[in-house]
């Protein structure tokens, strides 16, 4: 089943690609990996929530952001390599989530990614992973996910 089809029955569409917000581009390519830059959860071009997690936002809430994070970055992915269906391999994920200082649940928040790409992927959907905990964000976004990707 191609990643669109999966996607569908999932009832979730690839966005449009963000434009950057800097001096980067949205992807690397290099040799048969793809880098996504640090990915937003932007939805229609507005961060729906600010804040930190922990405090004006919570866990569960920003585990669904970084869902959203993550199809940003597949989008962005998709754009440079032509087709998900390319990918063989997520190879990591790295997730930064917005912390209040005693929250210490930045692994959760991060499995909201991980679980999509697994759904998406199946086995070839595991990869490795850090979810760090910072002070604040990109325009107080609560989380922001980069991929790494093999392809064919």
């Amino acid at each position: 089943m191609s990643v669109a089809a999966r996607l569908a029955e999932l009832g979730l569409s690839l966005p449009s690609v963000a434009a950057p917000a800097g001096a980067y581009v949205p992807v690397v390519v290099s040799g048969n990996l793809a880098y996504s830059a640090g990915q937003l959860p932007f939805v229609d071009g507005l961060l729906h929530e600010t804040g930190k997690v922990g405090a004006e936002v919570s866990p569960e809430d920003a585990r669904g952001y970084a869902r959203i994070a993550a199809l940003n970055g597949l989008a962005a992915i998709e754009s440079a390599i032509g087709s998900l269906d390319r990918i063989t391999r997520i190879v990591k994920v790295t997730g930064f989530v917005a912390s209040d200082p005693g929250f210490t649940g930045q692994p959760g928040v991060l499995n909201g990614a991980s679980e999509l790409l697994g759904e998406l992927f199946g086995a070839a959907g595991a990869h490795a992973r850090s979810a760090v905990g910072v002070a604040v964000l990109p325009l107080d976004s609560p989380v922001e996910v980069e991929l790494v990707v093999e392809f064919a």
